[in-house]
């Protein structure tokens, strides 16, 4: 049995159309453990509790959940099905990344991100995460979502139990695409966005610098851990392209 196919079927009827094998989702989103079960084993012979834990258990996103005494199941999110997974709001990071394909980028640009046929637009709380992302729809372009400018401005975002943020829209004022040609160092990461140059890095974290060395750019605030470094490279990243935006317009 191919755990994997099994596991995106699961995810047709969690999140889609749980009518494939004659069941139904409650108003959160839940099904009957004994009757998915039963349903699915009619097309994946031998498929059984012990399976379908494995599944829960070793899916690298952490799609589903069970409830407490695992009677019930539920994916986390995803759905285009109207089902309230009684989701918590929740205050993101103040950037977050969005993944996609490039054949997307002109559409993004001028509506920004929707939910299409799903409940809300996903957002992943890193790049490489996003990037991974992307990859599924071709050359992957990432988005960087300002998202602590969308709380001032009054939007809602939720955290779901597999760590994807939510939230209804984006509107593309709010979103920064990763440009190659703003940072020159093989590693955006560790670059200044400023000058364009890489700080001298250690093992897993950035030597003991409170400003760019090159140019100046400060990093207050930092206890220089990499994940630090990275939100203030973003955080800096997002107004230097729109101060170069507003040079390139005059």
């Amino acid at each position: 049995m191919n755990l994997t196919e099994v596991s995106k079927y699961i995810s047709l009827i969690l999140r889609h159309k749980p009518e494939v094998i004659g069941i139904t989702l409650d108003e959160h989103g839940w099904a009957d453990v004994t009757e998915l079960i039963k349903g699915i084993e009619k097309d994946h012979k031998g498929f059984n509790m012990e399976i379908l834990e494995e599944i829960v258990r070793t899916d690298n996103k952490q799609r589903y959940s069970f409830n407490e005494d695992k009677t019930k199941i539920r994916a986390n999110q995803g759905h285009s099905i109207n089902v309230d997974v009684e989701l918590k709001e929740s205050e993101p990071p103040k950037i977050l990344y969005h993944g996609t394909g490039k054949k997307f980028v002109d559409s993004i640009n001028k509506e920004g991100l929707t939910p299409k046929s799903r409940l809300y637009v996903h957002l992943s709380k890193d790049r490489e995460t996003a990037i991974n992302v992307g990859k599924r729809h071709g050359e992957p372009v990432i988005y960087m979502v300002d998202a602590r400018q969308m709380i001032n401005d009054g939007y809602k975002f939720y955290l779901s139990e597999n760590g994807v943020w939510l939230t209804k829209e984006v509107p593309a004022k709010y979103l920064e695409v990763i440009e190659p040609w703003l940072v020159v160092c093989e590693d955006q990461a560790w670059c200044c966005p400023k000058c364009g140059k890489r700080p001298a890095v250690g093992v897993g974290y950035i030597t003991d610098y409170k400003y760019c060395p090159y140019c100046g750019s400060p990093a207050e605030g930092l206890n220089h851990d990499i994940e630090e470094w990275r939100l203030r490279f973003d955080e800096m990243y997002i107004a230097y392209v729109r101060e170069q935006r507003a040079k390139h317009k005059k």
